[in-house]
């Protein structure tokens, strides 16, 4: 794979490759550099309308292949991740800015997404039931829903749209997939694979563009159920849309203002480590990053002290280079929110500990003068003020201590003082205090002793509030892409009614 892309890629649908209905088009650029890697067709409405004309007509038959016979072009995706695991990785790197070694963890997970769904069609896909009545058999089988739209985002360009597809294609359903207009590189990488296996016809799809070709998808009534990760915003508001249509279905992974109780009880080496690696990887532009940081005050001097020493010399800079620990932000708009949050906490009177907002020229490798370049910003808060900063979502490297005195009960009360919940650890060797994190944070995922980031993909991946309903990942997402037929056979001569029903019919002369 060359370095740049040679003329506009093309979309995917219905097993050709097209121009599209529009003319225009949009470039992939390099945060790191400012360089354009490629030019991509904007998708339109038509062309949406063409990929789900495609994949509506064939799902009827690819419904009707065996799980086994489907799941067998997953595994050609499977090793063809496998193989180009280094090329795509440096390509996630350049084009989403992730520093090198989480590029390839990127398509480590996506093929270990793969294995998973496509390991499942050998699996059971239902459930027995004992009937209380014993000539009948009762049974649970699963049908798959259709069309699914997918829509995904771009700080995890190949995992997340196989957390989608995998399992949805396996399942029996046909899939119009929009990749993130900032890392379309990786969804031409990935619906050249799908195309490299032969696939029918109409089964797989993609349309590159923005959010009105995602709009188009969301819309449409032929999508029985809408796959998205990306913001809380736009995952309400196609929840909004799609909740309002009879059997259509909306799976959302959104975002969190995420949080790290650290009590007393700590194991301090594991907490700053933990911490670090929750609110700095991706340049905290994972959902599931940290952006607050709950200490008890009988060891908040010495954590504040060890944090603060690595955010003021944690290394940025070139994401392909394997000394890099942050990589750039994903785009200049976005550097303007992050540092308009940065410039908020000042406005909000907190106490500033660490502002690399703008990072001094030699940090900056030669080259990379262009890139969107950010470094942490760390601060004090008193966890009972009313912040913005504290309580909205920032999606970059901007962290708040807050000190709390007390027992457990009150580090989880700040905890969950915010409207997300999506993920959120607990750092203690007290197995008390571990356990009443369990049972009373409002996450949907946990961490004991560890960053509160690293979710695997076979455990259900998704939060509570305004987070989201917990669906997109392996066994879970099965919920969401099929429907569940309660059976019941009837074994016996003669009809016996369950609840002690009659079963006899009478008649005006009885």
């Amino acid at each position: 794979m060359s370095q740049q892309l040679s003329e506009p890629s093309q979309h995917y649908v219905d097993g050709e490759w097209i121009d599209g209905d529009g003319a225009e088009t949009f470039e992939s650029t390099n945060p790191a550099t400012g360089e354009s890697l490629g030019e991509f067709q904007r998708g339109t409405d038509a062309d949406v309308d063409r990929a789900l004309a495609a994949a509506d007509d064939a799902f009827e038959e690819w419904s009707g292949l065996s799980y086994t016979d489907r799941a067998e072009y997953l595994w050609d995706i499977y090793h063809e991740l496998k193989e180009r695991h280094e090329e795509l990785g440096g390509i996630v790197s350049k084009e989403c800015g992730k520093e090198i070694s989480e590029g390839k963890a990127d398509v480590n997970e996506a093929w270990d997404m793969v294995e998973w769904a496509a390991a499942d069609a050998r699996h059971p896909h239902g459930d027995v039931v004992p009937s209380e009545i014993a000539g009948k058999d009762a049974y649970m089988r699963r049908q798959p829903r259709g069309v699914i739209g997918c829509i995904t985002p771009w700080n995890f360009p190949v995992a997340i749209p196989f957390w989608h597809m995998a399992v949805s294609l396996v399942e029996g359903n046909t899939v119009v997939w929009k990749p993130a207009e900032q890392t379309p590189w990786c969804g031409q990488v990935i619906a050249e694979m799908f195309a490299e296996t032969g696939i029918p016809d109409g089964v797989f799809n993609m349309v590159q563009g923005y959010g009105d070709a995602g709009e188009a998808i969301v819309d449409d009534d032929r999508v029985q159920t809408v796959l998205f990760t990306g913001s809380a915003e736009v995952g309400h508001e196609i929840s909004g849309k799609v909740g309002g249509e009879a059997g259509k279905l909306a799976a959302c992974e959104m975002g969190g203002k995420n949080g790290i109780v650290i009590t007393d009880e700590a194991d301090m080496e594991t907490a700053v480590h933990s911490a670090v690696m929750s609110s700095f990887k991706t340049t905290g532009q994972r959902c599931v990053s940290s952006e607050r940081i709950i200490v008890h005050e009988d060891i908040y001097d010495e954590f504040k002290e060890q944090f603060v020493d690595i955010a003021e010399d944690v290394a940025v800079g070139d994401p392909l280079d394997e000394n890099t620990f942050m990589g750039p932000l994903i785009e200049d708009e976005h550097k303007e929110k992050v540092t308009g949050y940065n410039e908020l906490a000042y406005d909000e009177d907190v106490d500033v500990l660490v502002d690399r907002t703008e990072l001094d020229e030699s940090e900056i490798p030669e080259g990379h003068e262009d890139g969107v370049w950010i470094g942490p910003f760390v601060y004090e808060a008193d966890p009972d003020a009313d912040l913005r900063v504290t309580h909205e979502e920032v999606f970059g490297p901007h962290v708040a201590l807050m000190p709390y005195s007390g027992d457990i009960e009150k580090a989880v009360e700040i905890h969950n003082d915010t409207e997300y919940g999506l993920a959120g650890a607990i750092i203690s060797e007290n197995y008390h205090e571990i356990n009443y994190f369990r049972d009373n944070a409002e996450i949907g995922l946990a961490y004991g002793n560890l960053p509160c980031i690293g979710a695997e993909i076979q455990l259900p991946f998704g939060g509570v509030k305004k987070s989201g309903n917990g669906y997109p990942s392996a066994r879970e997402i099965i919920e969401a892409v099929t429907e569940r037929t309660a059976w019941t056979l009837n074994n016996a001569e003669g009809i016996q009614m369950a609840q002690g029903l009659s079963a006899d019919i009478t008649t005006k002369d009885d």
